[in-house]
């Protein structure tokens, strides 16, 4: 079927059959973790087909891919609906009372910190890129740094639980990944308006637009899961409340396009506020186990897709060696920004609330990035700015998943159990 014909529906259905394809052989054969499961599967399926096409280069299966992917607005796809289901099922598993202890890292790390590593990649990715040539206006650097620079929780939640690491900690970063995501999203829309032309860029605009953005996103984010809550908590229905919060994410969502704020951040607040006082004081706990298996699934469907699409993305870029040397260079500088961005606000921050140098490993490997990354570098316009992005994304993702997701139980074994002094610091 040509790319041409393809409607939306089919090219759900073909990455859908193909996640679970390679999520069946994951699970089955080399039972690796989930998310690094997924990106290794994408990965290798990426390096068969160009190796199918170097065996038998009639079949063109490359030209294929290249076709099937030029059928999908990726821009609308992920800015405009994969996002808002990432960030509401991302939110529902944070603990908002171990969030409130570990506040302050957790604020000053998603705003001062995620600022900071988006100039820090953005400067040194113009450097690795002028020494290969690639000429750009530098606010597409920015735009990598600020896609580059949210982290995923996902994969190290679940090996900090099961190594017994401290609430507080397993919560800040939690909540620290969960707000980096909104406010990375609402810095990389704010330079891609300005890289596109769409609106004048200036550092007074740049902050104007962030806080109107990012105020009206945490007050409808509020607003949506509110109505949401009290919906909820007048029935006793577990399909009609998971209807509701289907309906919190996409209303929600939309309603935020209308009024010009940050749906990211208020399907986080949104997700925060369901995740906790509606599980809480809303649900019985048959809705309870309904709405949290529904959620899990939906993140780990999107997040095989985005894995797969990247996957197949870097085929339709083609090899380029200066790409692949640009996109290596770019995981050093990427874990130095996370050293520099988390390791200076906590250093300030010490009077406040000490996690610990353990700890500090634990947020600074623990880092991953995954799913939002991945969506942000696939919905920017084609371009050599789009290339370039891309192909640093994958390597620093791919790195990311496989290397410090398949080794940070080490990190985090290192990590004090139950660490109480620390929990019950008042700032912490």
């Amino acid at each position: 079927m040509p790319a041409a014909t393809l409607s939306p529906f089919d090219a759900a259905a073909i990455l859908i059959v193909l996640a679970a394809a390679l999520g069946y052989l994951n699970h089955r054969f080399v039972r690796l973790p989930a998310a690094v499961g997924m990106t290794t599967m994408g990965a290798l399926a990426s390096m068969l087909v160009v190796g199918f096409d170097y065996l038998l280069p009639g079949v063109d299966l490359s030209g294929r891919v290249v076709a099937f992917l030029a059928g999908i607005d990726f821009h609308t796809t992920l800015m405009d609906g994969m996002l808002s289901f990432l960030l509401f099922a991302g939110a529902l598993h944070v603990d908002w009372r171990e969030m409130r202890r570990g506040r302050w890292p957790i604020l000053i790390l998603s705003t001062i910190g995620v600022l900071l590593s988006t100039l820090i990649v953005g400067f040194g990715f113009w450097g690795i890129a002028a020494l290969f040539g690639f000429a750009l206006p530098p606010i597409w650097f920015f735009l990598f740094g600020a896609l580059i620079s949210p982290t995923d929780p996902v994969a190290v939640l679940g090996v900090m639980k099961r190594a017994g690491v401290p609430p507080t900690l397993q919560a800040t970063v939690a909540g620290e990944s969960l707000f980096n995501d909104g406010i990375g999203v609402v810095v990389f829309a704010i330079l891609l308006s300005g890289a596109s032309g769409a609106e004048p860029l200036s550092l007074g605009h740049a902050v104007w637009a962030f806080l109107i953005e990012a105020g009206g996103g945490v007050l409808l984010g509020l607003i949506v899961g509110w109505i949401g809550f009290r919906a909820m908590q007048s029935i006793d229905e577990h399909n009609v409340e998971l209807m509701i919060s289907l309906a919190i994410v996409m209303g929600g969502y939309r309603l935020a396009g209308q009024l010009h704020v940050s749906g990211p951040v208020a399907m986080a607040v949104a997700g925060l506020l369901i995740g906790n006082a509606g599980i809480a004081l809303a649900m019985s706990d048959r809705t309870r186990d309904y709405m949290l298996k529904f959620w899990e699934l939906i993140d780990n469907l999107l997040n095989a897709i985005l894995f797969l699409l990247i996957g197949l993305e870097v085929i339709a870029i083609g090899f380029d060696f200066r790409l692949i040397v640009a996109g290596v260079l770019a995981i050093p500088l990427v874990l130095g920004a996370r050293l520099l961005s988390v390791g200076a606000p906590l250093f300030a921050m010490r009077s406040l609330i000490s996690l610990g140098e353990p700890a500090l490993r634990t947020l600074i490997w623990g880092g991953l990035r995954g799913g939002i990354s991945i969506a942000l570098a696939l919905s920017l316009p084609v371009g050599p700015g789009q290339t370039i992005v891309l192909a640093a994304t994958y390597m620093v993702v791919l790195f990311s998943v496989i290397v410090q997701g398949g080794s940070i139980g080490s990190v985090v074994a290192g990590v004090p159990r139950r660490k109480r002094r620390d929990d019950a610091k008042p700032g912490g």
